[in-house]
């Protein structure tokens, strides 16, 4: 699989895609609707992307930038096949990947100065706590942070930070990030937990990481994102990833759609099954009524974007 995530017009997200659906995402594309894609990769990293834009029956504009305005390249092709070897190279960081095409400097105009936030200390210390957890957390994305920072000291009659310093705060923490997690080796525990939930998904349980707000919002939304075979589910709400992130574990909410005790009990030793053999250990009186608390748990999550 490639290290990227493809983002179409039509508000797909597809995460680690193989070469050869790279390809079949380019070679869609052309209908109104549905006109282009942008690529980056993971961990996603400010003003580094490519994209290419197609509309049927023309040639394909094809684009990347390498870090800043002045970094900005273009050029036409006119088939799908250059533009596929060319993103697939761009996603493997080849050598030479971008060689044989007729690149043109796009002038993007001076970088924007943003100006620094405006805040007291206890103030700037809060917004950047509150980013830093939700950061940690690792399900975010660059464009989620900068909207929780350009939000959460709004009040009825004040908005103190802008769109550009909140981009510019989450960017910088998010940097941050990536080199801290630059060091991290092997699996991590949300990894394992990740590789619970496929089995789990694979075998009839909804699972679902990081779902929605609070426990009210999930169990009345999970059933609308299973199939109608699922046997019962498995999720943790944002609350949930939060308290993980922190050291204090992570609690799963679980049960069965025909809601029975018994259904329910015994979706509770599936998930209680299929995290001990990923090596998480966890804790559960087997009551029906009780979550699964799994501890402890070193919550490295590495970022996608």
């Amino acid at each position: 699989m490639l290290e990227i995530v493809v983002k179409t017009e039509n508000w797909e997200r597809h995460v680690r895609v193989s070469a050869e659906e790279l390809g079949r995402l380019v070679r869609r594309i052309g209908s109104d609707g549905d006109q282009f894609l942008v690529v980056q990769r993971i961990p996603d990293l400010p003003d580094v992307f490519a994209q290419v834009w197609h509309q049927t029956g023309g040639d394909y504009t094809l684009e990347y930038r390498d870090g800043a305005a002045d970094r900005h390249f273009q050029t036409m092709v006119d088939g799908p096949a250059a533009v596929i070897a060319a993103m697939t190279g761009w996603a493997r960081q080849e050598a030479g990947w971008d060689g044989g095409l007729a690149w043109s400097l796009l002038d993007m105009g001076p970088a924007l100065e943003v100006p620094p936030l405006d805040l007291g200390e206890d103030e700037r210390r809060e917004l950047e706590q509150r980013v830093r957890e939700v950061l940690v957390g690792g399900y975010a994305s660059r464009a989620e942070l900068a909207e929780l920072a350009e939000e959460y000291l709004v009040t009825d009659d004040r908005r103190p930070v802008s769109r550009e310093q909140a981009q510019s705060l989450a960017d910088r923490l998010w940097l941050e990030r990536v080199a801290e997690q630059a060091a991290w080796r092997g699996e991590t525990d949300p990894e394992r937990l990740t590789r619970a939930f496929t089995a789990l998904q694979a075998a009839g349980i909804t699972a679902r990481e990081n779902f929605t707000c609070c426990r009210n919002c999930g169990q009345s939304e999970i059933g609308g994102e299973s199939r109608p075979d699922a046997r019962g589910f498995v999720y943790f709400h944002t609350q949930c990833t939060d308290s993980a992130a922190v050291g204090h574990g992570l609690t799963l909410l679980y049960g069965g759609f025909d809601g029975s005790s018994e259904t329910t009990a015994a979706i509770g030793h599936e998930v209680v099954t299929a995290l001990e053999a990923v090596g998480l250990h966890t804790e559960w009186d087997h009551d029906p009524a009780r979550a699964i608390t799994i501890t402890p748990l070193d919550w490295r999550r590495r970022l996608v974007g």
